[in-house]
Protein backbone atom coordinates (compact mmCIF):
# COMPACT_ATOMS: atom_id res chain seq x y z
CA UNK A 1 0.00 0.00 0.00
CA UNK A 2 1.25 3.47 -0.88
CA UNK A 3 2.27 5.65 2.08
CA UNK A 4 0.03 8.53 0.96
CA UNK A 5 -2.97 6.22 0.68
CA UNK A 6 -2.34 4.87 4.17
CA UNK A 7 -2.08 8.36 5.63
CA UNK A 8 -5.24 9.43 3.79
CA UNK A 9 -7.13 6.41 5.16
CA UNK A 10 -5.97 7.16 8.71
CA UNK A 11 -6.99 10.82 8.42
CA UNK A 12 -10.36 9.81 6.95
CA UNK A 13 -10.91 7.40 9.83
CA UNK A 14 -10.08 10.08 12.37
CA UNK A 15 -12.46 12.44 10.59
CA UNK A 16 -15.28 9.89 10.84
CA UNK A 17 -14.63 9.39 14.56
CA UNK A 18 -14.48 13.16 15.13
CA UNK A 19 -17.75 13.73 13.28
CA UNK A 20 -19.49 10.89 15.11
CA UNK A 21 -18.48 12.33 18.48
CA UNK A 22 -19.48 15.92 17.59
CA UNK A 23 -22.76 15.54 15.75
CA UNK A 24 -24.82 17.48 18.31
CA UNK A 25 -26.60 20.55 17.02
CA UNK A 26 -25.48 23.78 18.66
CA UNK A 27 -26.81 27.32 18.33
CA UNK A 28 -24.42 30.06 17.31
CA UNK A 29 -25.45 33.64 18.14
CA UNK A 30 -23.75 36.84 17.05
CA UNK A 31 -25.55 40.16 17.57
CA UNK A 32 -28.94 39.67 15.83
CA UNK A 33 -27.82 36.70 13.74
CA UNK A 34 -28.21 33.10 14.91
CA UNK A 35 -27.85 29.72 13.24
CA UNK A 36 -28.09 26.10 14.35
CA UNK A 37 -25.55 23.63 12.96
CA UNK A 38 -23.58 20.55 13.80
CA UNK A 39 -20.72 21.14 16.19
CA UNK A 40 -18.33 19.34 13.80
CA UNK A 41 -19.22 21.70 10.95
CA UNK A 42 -18.72 24.69 13.24
CA UNK A 43 -15.28 23.46 14.32
CA UNK A 44 -14.22 22.80 10.72
CA UNK A 45 -15.45 26.25 9.68
CA UNK A 46 -13.53 28.00 12.44
CA UNK A 47 -10.42 25.95 11.59
CA UNK A 48 -10.71 26.85 7.89
CA UNK A 49 -11.21 30.54 8.73
CA UNK A 50 -8.08 30.43 10.91
CA UNK A 51 -6.04 28.79 8.16
CA UNK A 52 -7.24 31.33 5.61
CA UNK A 53 -6.59 34.34 7.82
CA UNK A 54 -3.13 33.05 8.77
CA UNK A 55 -2.28 32.48 5.11
CA UNK A 56 -3.49 35.97 4.18
CA UNK A 57 -1.51 37.63 6.97
CA UNK A 58 1.66 35.73 6.09
CA UNK A 59 1.33 36.54 2.39
CA UNK A 60 0.76 40.24 3.09
CA UNK A 61 3.68 40.42 5.52
CA UNK A 62 6.00 38.61 3.09
CA UNK A 63 5.16 41.13 0.36
CA UNK A 64 6.21 43.99 2.63
CA UNK A 65 9.71 42.54 2.88
CA UNK A 66 10.27 42.36 -0.87
CA UNK A 67 12.90 44.79 -2.17
CA UNK A 68 11.41 47.69 -4.06
CA UNK A 69 12.38 48.22 -7.68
Amino acid sequence: MNFKVAVALIVAGLLVVFTAQNYQVVELRFLIWHVEMSRAILIFGVFAAGLLSGWLVSSVSSRKHLPSA
